[in-house]
């Protein structure tokens, strides 16, 4: 909801009238059972595309993680909002910071990419499900004495106005982000020339949407999605400069016993070369074994945390 009204309140200082249209998706509809027996990469996208497709709404607003790299035929992101903070975040008990946690502490979160991380750096740690929206799992933390912390992205922390919840914002080394995190993305129909313009003129942040380009292109190569453990960031050296790109990929398996990751740097002066780069890298990364890896990651059971 934070999400759309941001983008609302961008169009109407435009000029533009809006109207808020809320549509349940498959992830929320089903907020009890984990996602990777769901079976669907469109969790929270489906039901949105299909009203997109038959008119019902003329864009819809997403978490830029949240979207699959291949969409449905008729539909196109029209525009990359300005990035939050990618980083994830730690909440946890009385403020204890990632290096004080204990010894077999209990951690929550929702996403398999965070949960591989978290076991590869603390083998020693219990990772246990955790869905929901900000507020909610943040409740089954204060209410579950037993739990040290929970991880959640820091965007929605920050955009909600509970970053005083945040202990530590995680380093790259021990949690990189999913691709695209932090970012907002808006789709339209391919063929509505009328709403991309008004949307590519009002919202799209082409900064942010270079570097979601090489990251999401690094995972469309791999064929990742929530199912398996990808994480990439992408970030201009030096910082907010049109210099050089650095792009930091990594996959791990789902238990965290393995864990491989490049970097990569060079000019990219647009979209198309942030996209060559992501590919490159995963290229990299696939040549030295990670398909194999990706391979027994699709074919091993997943434990009930599928959010990226």
């Amino acid at each position: 909801m934070w999400q759309a009204e941001r983008i609302r309140s961008l169009l109407t200082a435009a000029g533009y009238e809006t109207q808020r249209i809320e549509i349940k998706t498959t992830g929320d509809l089903a907020p009890d059972i984990p996602l990777s027996r769901i079976g669907s990469r469109a969790l929270f996208t489906k039901q949105i595309d299909d009203a997109l497709l038959e008119g019902r709404i003329d864009l819809a607003v997403h978490s830029l993680k949240d979207l699959p790299t291949q969409l449905p035929a008729g539909i196109v992101i029209g525009a990359v909002g300005e990035r939050e903070d990618p980083s994830d975040a730690l909440v946890s008990r009385a403020g204890v910071g990632w290096h004080a946690i204990p010894e077999g502490a209990v951690i929550g979160t929702s996403s398999l990419r965070r949960r591989a991380q978290l076991l590869y750096a603390r083998p020693d740690l219990r990772v246990v499900d955790l869905r929901g929206n900000v507020d909610t799992r943040i409740s089954k933390l204060d209410s579950h004495p037993e739990w040290t912390a929970i991880v959640l992205a820091a965007a929605g922390l920050l955009r909600l106005k509970l970053g005083y919840r945040i202990a530590e914002r995680l380093a790259p080394d021990v949690m990189l982000p999913a691709p695209g995190q932090g970012a907002l993305a808006v789709t339209l129909r391919t063929d509505d020339e009328a709403i991309a313009h008004i949307v590519r003129q009002t919202l799209h942040d082409p900064a942010t949407a270079l570097l979601v380009s090489a990251e999401r292109a690094f995972l469309y190569r791999l064929e990742g999605g929530c199912q398996v453990p990808v994480a990439a960031l992408a970030t201009l050296q030096p910082p907010g400069s049109g210099g050089m790109l650095l792009l930091h990929g990594r996959v791990l398996s789902l238990d965290g016993s393995t864990m491989m990751e490049m970097r990569q740097t060079g000019p990219a002066a647009g979209e198309d070369d942030a996209a060559r780069m992501g590919v490159a890298l995963a290229e990299q990364l696939l040549a030295e074994g990670a398909g194999a890896l990706l391979e027994r990651t699709r074919t091993t059971a997943a434990p009930g945390i599928t959010e990226p």
